[in-house]
């Protein structure tokens, strides 16, 4: 018998124990609980290091809500508002283990949250109140590459993700519009960058810098450092690769 290693993550631990008591009634299922996303982090990395990789994720919608630090949102480091740490989570273990699978768990029907979830990583959206035929149907439904969402959301999500479709193109041309060394600039403010790291990275003026950051702003149609980067980050532009020493300053910075 092929046997299905679940991780189930939640914060609320009455929830989570219960939920994991009842998949591991299951002849074919494995299960361990997280209660946060580093928590959940950590026990992906063992497993893959012992060579007893997860297949599925359960992951709360609600994860840790709200609980990134101020320094992160300073610097455009951090989720959007709109954005919970459970749908962050699973942006993060889509990069760190593509092959696990993630089910995202809501107490409320949600069409854009779903869709964020959907362009996050996640293969399901389900109600946390659905019952365990139902949740068991879509963990082995994910493992078979399919996508599963509640009936009543498909129209929701359909039409969030795209418009989503569409915001990213309009991004992706103010982009386009950048001159390349904007474009380095552009990636450097999404890494968190202060004007004096990017000047030193560069090997520029912080006045130089001060120039392109505002030609930056101006092209892209913002008016902040803040919403240049969630404008960049739609369009798909990755941070600049940071050195230690510079990560070290750009941190202290914040």
């Amino acid at each position: 018998m092929v046997r299905i290693r679940v991780l189930v993550v939640d914060d609320h631990r009455i929830f989570a124990e219960s939920l994991a008591a009842a998949l591991a009634a299951e002849p074919d299922v494995d299960v361990s609980a997280a209660g946060s996303g580093p928590a959940a982090s950590r026990c992906l990395e063992r497993a893959a290091a012992e060579g007893r990789r997860f297949d599925v994720l359960l992951v709360d919608a609600d994860l840790g809500a709200g609980a990134a630090v101020p320094a992160q949102r300073e610097a455009g480091t951090a989720p959007p508002p709109s954005v919970s740490d459970g749908i962050a989570l699973v942006a993060g273990v889509r990069v760190a283990h593509p092959g696990v699978r993630t089910v995202v768990l809501a107490e409320r029907d949600d069409p854009r949250r779903a869709a964020l979830a959907l362009q996050a990583g996640a293969s399901g959206w389900v109600a946390k109140d659905c019952s365990l035929s139902r949740l068991l149907a879509v963990v082995r439904g994910v493992l078979r590459e399919e996508t599963h969402l509640p009936p009543a959301l498909l129209t929701g999500v359909l039409r969030e993700l795209t418009a989503a479709r569409k915001h990213r193109s309009d991004s992706e041309r103010l982009v386009e519009s950048l001159t390349p060394r904007e474009r380095e600039v552009l990636r450097c403010m999404v890494a968190g960058l202060g004007r004096k790291d990017v000047a030193a990275r560069l090997f520029l003026s912080p006045h130089t810098v001060r120039t392109h950051m505002q030609n930056v702003l101006g092209k892209l149609g913002v008016h902040s450092t803040l919403a240049a980067v969630a404008l960049a980050r739609r369009a798909g532009v990755r941070p600049a690769e940071l050195s230690g020493d510079v990560v070290e300053r750009s941190g202290q910075l914040a």
